[in-house]
This record gives C-alpha cells, structure tokens and sequence, in this order.
C-alpha cells in the first residue's frame, strides 16, 4: 500500500469513528431519555387522567428499571457472542418500537408493561455502548465524559419534551416521536454496520485494537490481583450508592420542582425548562471531571466529588423558591460528574477481552439499585415528603465519601 493510500484509509477511518461515536452518543441520549419519560408524564398528567396520587402512580415504572438491571448481563453476553454493534442496532430498533406501543396504555398495569419493553432494550446500552467507547482509546477520561454529557442531556431532554408535547399534543406523543426517530436511528446505524468492520467503525486498523487496549494493570501478579479486587470493591459499592443518588435525583427532579420552587414552574413546559436547565448544567460536571481523569489520580478526584454531593444535598433540605434551583445546580453538578470515574476505573485495571462482562456487572448493580430507588421515593414522599427524600441522599453520599478513601493513591493516567 502506497503511502497516500495508506494516509487516505486512516483519514477515512478517523471519519468513520467520529460518525461512530455520534451513533454511540445519540444511543445514550435516547436510552436516558426514554427511561424517563413516565416520571414527568406520571407528575404532570397522569395524577389528574387516572385519579392516582403520585406516590401510587410511580411504582408502576418499577418493572421498567427492575428490567433495565436484570438485562444488562445477557446484553453483554449476547454482545460477546453476536458483535457489540450488533447489538446496539437492536438497542435503537427495539426501544423506539417498545416506546411506541407504550403510548398506547390505557390502564396503569398496561404502562408499566410497555415500561418494562422500554426496560429490556435500554439494558443493552451501557455494557455493549460503554465498551465500545472505551474501544482502543489510551485516554479514555474525556471520551466517557463527552459520552455521559450526551446521556445526561437525554435526561434533561425527557423532562422538557414531555412537558412541551403535554401542553401541545398530549403525553402519548412524548413516547411517539422519540420512538420513530431511535427506530430511523436504528435502521440507519444497521445498514452502516454491514458495510464496515468492526476496526473501521472505531477508526482503528482490526488488527491493532488489541494493541491499542492492552491492559496496564496486570492481574497475573499478587500486586495486580489486589490493585484489581480493591479497585472493583470500590467500583462496586460505590456504583450502588451511585445508582441511588442518580435515580432519586432525575426521576424525582420534577417533583421537587413543583414542589418547591413556588411559582417559578407555574407550567409544564417551564417546568420541563427549568429541568433541562438544571441538568444541562449540571452534566457540564461529567466533562470537568474527565479533564482531570486523564491528567491525574481517580482518588482525589472522586473524594472531591463525593463531599459536594453530601454539601448539596444537605443544604436542599430546607430550601425554597430560587435556592433550589441553585443547589439543584450544586448536586447534579456532583451527582453527573461521579458517573464517569467509575467507567474510566473499569477501563484502567480491567482488560479488553472482559470489560463487557465487568460492565454488564457494574450496570446490573447500578441499574438493581436504581429499581429500588423507584418505590423508595414513593414511600418516603408519602411519609415525610419530598424533602425527606434529600435527608436520605445525604447518608448515601456520605457513604460513598467513605468509600472513595479506599482507592489506592497511585492509581495514575495511563500512557
């Protein structure tokens, strides 16, 4: 191969990477987005339509999340076995199509089928889109963050376009129009993926991934097995607590809101402004946090992180009217910038040939407490009220402040 063919096939690749990646960020916009429609619809409509109180509506969304955790292992099973591309095809086709049919509920028990639809596709995301964005890159910080940023919009997102689409065209359109675009998404993405290998996609010669990707962190010694075991103990424990901090806090977002921002959500779609705003915001902290991923040690980083969280928590207990805007701005800030250090960690001590598997577990713990998180906000709204709900926040982040000690110090950037 002659040297302008070969400069042609790597600017040709470093292309087909960039669209990859965007297919991949467009994957985790919807999958957040999606899972998080019924918590605006629940808050804003629903209560009035079916003559349920909110504590008893949001259950309902429990089999959604229950499915979200319980499929993240067979997705990434099923991606080792079949291709992670493939499977990510199969993600955007299959939510639209379950998104759809979920506008078509007329009854709780039939919502919280489709909900569980919605659950089992967006399982495969984070195990098979996660990994194929750690896919041969050396400094993996900025990459995660960029990707999460792109999540996190999507949870914004949820909230502004199902209010929009309530007060303009009622809530069933909220699930209609994202599910035909992840549909034409999904037919686009697959008809790309039959014309391109795998190491093209990802803009790397096939034959050079696993160069690329080597793991630094041997397990073969009893150093590296300890560094390893200690450093998914750490990923494990605080990814439950994490997932509990980050459901509570986007699922019930709107809630809060209404609650106690007074008259600055007088509307549905000011409300849903309000939300985007916030969380539009906040995953700005995801990209601060990546920048410091690569150039640095996860520990003081994640220490840094943790004790914001415990801050802001504490001070949204009592606040009202514009504070709690401002300090919905502090923990989201916190509470976003969390998510990546856990993936960049996996990155860092698990190899190539795993990281699915140790994703798919991380994902499970993650999304199992996430589940959970659902039926707690419901019972502690209706005993102590929403502001209950950050005096438990605060216990959790102080765990995880604990936790994020247990990281060994010299846990450096690779490369």
């Amino acid at each position: 191969m002659s040297a302008s063919q070969s400069a042609s096939q790597s600017t040709g690749n470093a292309a087909g990477a960039r669209l990859h990646f965007l297919f991949l960020n467009l994957g985790h916009f919807l999958d957040h987005l999606f899972m998080l429609i019924f918590s605006s619809v629940a808050a804003l409509v629903l209560v009035h339509e079916w003559n349920l109180t909110y504590s008893e509506l949001i259950p309902y969304a429990t089999p959604g999340f229950i499915a979200f955790a319980a499929f993240t292992i067979p997705a990434g099973w099923l991606a080792d076995r079949y291709g992670r591309e493939n499977l990510i095809g199969v993600f955007f086709v299959g939510i639209g199509l379950a998104s759809v049919a979920t506008s078509l509920a007329v009854s709780p028990i039939q919502i919280a089928t489709g909900l569980f639809a919605i659950g089992v596709f967006a399982a495969i995301y984070h195990p098979v889109g996660i990994a194929l964005v750690l896919e041969g890159q050396s400094k993996t910080g900025m990459r995660v963050a960029s990707n999460g940023v792109w999540g996190n919009l999507g949870v914004a997102s949820s909230a502004l376009l199902t209010g929009t689409l309530i007060d303009f065209a009622g809530w069933r359109m909220a699930f209609v129009i994202p599910g035909l675009l992840s549909v034409l998404l999904g037919i686009v993405y697959i008809v790309r993926v039959r014309h391109h290998s795998p190491g093209q996609l990802n803009g790397l010669q096939s034959h050079g991934i696993d160069q690329v990707t080597q793991d630094k962190s041997s397990t073969h010694t009893n150093e590296g097995r300890t560094l390893f075991v200690r450093v998914l103990l750490v990923v494990l424990l605080t990814t439950a607590c994490g997932g509990i901090v980050f459901q509570s806090t986007t699922f019930a977002l709107p809630k809060v809101l209404l609650e106690k921002s007074g008259d600055l959500a007088a509307s549905a779609t000011l409300l849903g402004w309000l939300a985007f705003g916030i969380f539009a915001i906040g995953s700005m902290g995801q990209l601060g946090v990546g920048y410091l991923l690569d150039r640095g040690s996860p520990r003081p980083v994640f220490i840094g992180v943790a004790i914001l969280q415990v801050i802001f928590f504490s001070l949204t207990i009592k606040a009202t009217g514009v504070w709690v805007l401002v300090f919905a701005v502090g923990f989201m800030l916190a509470a976003f910038g969390q998510i990546p250090i856990n993936d960049v960690l996996v990155g860092r001590v698990v190899g190539r040939a795993y990281r699915s598997r140790v994703l798919a577990i991380r994902y499970t713990v993650t999304l199992s407490t996430m589940a959970l998180s659902v039926p707690l906000i419901a019972f502690i709204n209706a005993r102590g009220g929403i502001s209950a709900l950050f005096v438990v926040l605060a216990i959790v982040a102080a765990m995880i402040t604990v936790c994020t000690f247990m990281l060994p110090k010299n846990l450096a950037a690779p490369g």
